[in-house]
């Protein structure tokens, strides 16, 4: 079970996160959002992480292999100073603002280990929890952000991983692309029975197990805390989507297509609503789009299903950010746990491989419309300099104003260097 430095597990704190923010379904936000839209995007950063559950094939979508045994069936076509996978022709359009990383090897072919690693920066390690990227970017910036009355790391759809010893304050606050909290089962309850129920809960935690939980009633009063703030915030527009332009939302999310129609793309209501959270001043949002465990079929799925969806909702955000002005100050970044075997195995799929693959990273000021790194003809290795994750979040915290000196310190008093001490890509910060 993951546990929380004071003891809690993730479950238990999303439990409670979600009955305490019962009526949050319902709870509008943002109704000043547009009178403070400039100052927004003048002064405040943010990234998106665009995370796909399962290991997506990268061979397929980012570095093709014309020619090769392991090439599969699609054909490249141009995308700024590169090129992508021809069934990503709205992302193409748009990569002038995009960089590819082509050469990443991280070892952790497991899809619990990759997700830590890739999100940490740290393999896992027994005796630490290491916090999510998101919970360094909400106490390195949300904490900064006094006007912001929603939480400063919100996951969509998404698997965050855990705050680690920066604590539930940066945990990631989870719902889905509707806006609804993850697994709550409160739907329907008053502002009265809530507060009963929270002070309940209070009284129960302070004074039957807090000497047994260490600082766990102080994280609830946190949690409680940042869940009522939430519910009586004037800011009141931010997740709810349908409140778009039926233009703006098929922008995101399209029109017919799989899936008894692309209106029904989660991915791109959930890049959607990432956009108008960073406009409310959130500095971190996750967005997942799961189904690329891809051992099988994966051609027919990737074409039929997965990169229309994918294309669609990535078009729509960079192009949107493009119109907006707000491009230059938001980082997005494309990843999973790891790539897929280059080699196609006998059920036309491809297996997990972390040796030589693909993270997509733009916006933000980096210098987008190219490919850093490359793999040999077969995509089997490296052909350059390899790639881990702390070099991705390194780059990030560039983007984001965050420096890269920065040293937490574990519960244990342990230096803990961001990003594992990774390095900015010199190509995307020139």
């Amino acid at each position: 079970m993951n546990l929380t430095p004071s003891g809690m597990s993730r479950r238990h704190f999303m439990r409670h996160m979600a009955a305490s923010a019962a009526t949050i379904p319902a709870i509008e936000f943002m109704n000043h959002l547009h009178a403070h839209a400039d100052t927004v995007r003048k002064n405040q950063k943010a990234c998106i992480l665009m995370w796909m559950g399962g290991g997506p094939p990268t061979i397929d979508i980012w570095d093709l292999k014309p020619g090769s045994k392991n090439g599969g069936e699609f054909k490249p076509i141009k995308a700024a100073g590169t090129q992508i996978s021809e069934h990503m022709p709205k992302t193409a359009a748009v990569f002038e603002n995009l960089a590819v990383v082509r050469s990443m090897s991280t070892r952790e072919a497991d899809h619990g280990r990759g997700r830590y690693f890739m999100h940490t920066g740290y393999v896992p390690n027994p005796t630490v929890v290491h916090p999510t990227f998101g919970s360094v970017v909400s106490h390195e910036l949300g904490s900064k952000r006094k006007e912001l009355e929603i939480p400063s790391f919100i996951s969509i759809n998404g698997d965050p991983g855990s705050p680690g010893f920066l604590g539930m304050s940066n945990a990631a606050f989870v719902v889905d692309s509707n806006g609804r909290i993850r697994n709550a089962d409160t739907d329907g309850m008053d502002s009265r029975r809530l507060n009963q129920r929270l002070s309940m809960l209070g009284v129960i935690e302070e004074n039957f197990i807090g000497s047994k939980r260490g600082d766990a009633p102080q994280a609830h009063k946190d949690v409680y805390k940042k869940a009522i703030d939430l519910m009586t915030s004037k800011q009141m527009e931010a997740f709810k989507v349908e409140k778009e332009d039926p233009k703006m939302i098929e922008k995101y999310c399209g029109t017919g297509g799989p899936m008894g129609g692309m209106a029904r793309n989660d991915f791109g209501r959930g890049l959607l609503m990432a956009r108008r959270l960073v406009e409310a001043g959130v500095p971190f949002i996750e967005v997942g789009m799961g189904g690329w465990d891809l051992h099988a079929n994966v051609f027919n799925t990737l074409k039929d299903r997965n990169l229309p969806t994918m294309d669609t909702a990535i078009g729509g955000l960079v192009s949107d950010l493009t119109d907006r002005g707000m491009i230059k100050d938001v980082v997005v970044v494309w990843m999973g746990e790891f790539g897929r075997t280059p080699r196609i195995n006998q059920d036309v799929g491809r297996d997990h491989w972390a040796a030589s693959w693909s993270v997509m990273i733009g916006g933000g000021g980096l210098k987008g419309g190219q490919a850093v790194g490359a793999t040999d003809e077969d995509g089997l290795t490296c052909a350059t300099k390899p790639y881990l994750p702390g070099d991705i979040w390194a780059t990030a915290c560039h983007a984001l104003g965050i420096p890269t000196t920065t040293v937490h310190t574990s519960k244990r008093g342990r230096p803990m260097k961001i990003a594992n001490g990774g390095t900015p890509i010199p190509e995307l910060i020139g």
